[in-house]
């Protein structure tokens, strides 16, 4: 019975992701990922999830524990049988200029 309503449930669209990310921390600066500029794209439909993100450095630590976790929120959030598919990239390279303007504000570089 549980597999019947877990094939009942909706993909969320991209918006539905990007909210759903916000629960994952990057443990280091102590913000989510979305606010931090580390997502490049996300994709939805009925075929699956496709996830591209970064970290803020090639040498981040902590760089599996992140992407885990977002593997981790996607599968508590998507129907069983959506594939889901989380790639890290280096390309473009990281910015603080990619995080939105409240984390910009909230580190004191934006007005």
């Amino acid at each position: 019975m549980a597999n019947d309503i877990d094939t009942a449930k909706p993909v969320p669209d991209e918006a539905a992701i990007r909210v759903l990310l916000r629960q994952v921390i990057d443990p280091e600066i102590g913000m989510n990922i979305v606010d931090l500029g580390l997502l490049y794209r996300v994709d939805a439909g009925p075929q699956g999830v496709l996830v591209e993100m970064t970290m803020t450095s090639p040498a981040c630590p902590m760089g599996e524990m992140i992407l885990d976790e977002v593997k981790d929120v996607l599968a508590h959030a998507l129907p069983q049988s959506c594939a889901t598919d989380v790639r890290l990239v280096w390309e473009p390279p990281w910015t603080p200029e990619m995080m939105d303007a409240a984390a910009k504000q909230h580190f004191g570089w934006e007005p």
